[in-house]
């Protein structure tokens, strides 16, 4: 039963982030369900995820390309920022990222949702602001390094930010958007992925059993992306969302004052 619930939580996920993005609210939860410590989970979660970002940087490798002078930066930007979350995840208490996780869970769920008028307010703002190019590039820089950070500390929600990010960047090319923000999210998670395979946190055979559901189900979405409306599966994923963010606010903070 426990593989058949990570095999189908990966599917799930793999259909979920190829329609609509959001597919770690699925996957995170299922690892942590059949008894992975929170910090592994977070790991093992961030190593399934990783093979859906390659896969989806290559198929958007043309529209990447464009901009080849940019290309290293926002890598190098992306593999710092994604060691400095993975190092910041393995030395913090794991009782004090428990405490988070619900929290960082709110945070992806409020992206989640709002996350296309946050982009329109960043559009709005990038227009407005003429910043001298020295500071635009340093402050775009630190702002990549602040999201990578993120990611490598908590992969839920980084395709939001990294979107946001890039309409602040001011790239308006849907498709180059998509595949730089897969290819920021490779970058985080392979660096991330060095770190934790250096710490032993990654449970590799969960791992790979939650990554096969998630290319078969980004498989199979290529197939249901023709017949099911895209809103109806943001709806899906904010209200799954939202009853496993409240799930672990009440597993967190409630369930032992209630119990006592």
């Amino acid at each position: 039963m426990e593989w058949i619930l990570l095999l189908g939580a990966g599917i799930v996920g793999g259909v979920i982030n190829s329609i609509a993005g959001g597919g770690s609210f699925f996957t995170f939860p299922a690892l942590m369900f059949v008894g992975l410590p929170p910090v592994v989970a977070n790991a093992t979660n961030t190593f399934a995820a990783c093979a859906g970002y390659i896969s989806g940087t290559y198929g958007f490798k043309k529209d990447i390309v464009q901009h080849t002078d940019k290309l290293i930066p926002i890598i190098l930007w992306s593999l710092l920022g994604g060691g400095l979350g993975a190092y910041l995840l393995l030395s913090v208490d794991e009782s004090v990222f428990v405490e988070a996780i619900p929290w960082l869970l709110l945070f992806a769920t409020l992206l989640f949702l709002y996350g296309q008028q946050l982009n329109q307010w960043f559009a709005s703002f990038a227009k407005r602001k003429g910043l001298s190019p020295i500071w635009a590039t340093t402050t775009l820089a630190i702002c990549l390094v602040l999201v990578s950070a993120y990611g490598g500390f908590f992969n839920a929600g980084l395709g939001v930010i990294v979107l946001s990010y890039l309409v602040l960047a001011g790239y308006t090319d849907i498709n180059q958007m998509n595949g730089l923000k897969l290819l920021v999210s490779s970058s985080v998670s392979l660096v991330a992925i060095v770190i934790f395979v250096m710490d032993g946190s990654i449970d590799w055979l969960r791992g790979t059993v939650v990554m096969l559901g998630t290319l078969i189900g980004g498989y199979a979405a290529a197939r249901l992306s023709r017949n099911v409306a895209q809103q109806h599966v943001k709806m899906f994923v904010a209200f799954s969302s939202a009853l496993m963010t409240a799930y672990f606010f009440y597993d967190t903070y409630l369930s032992n004052t209630v119990i006592h």
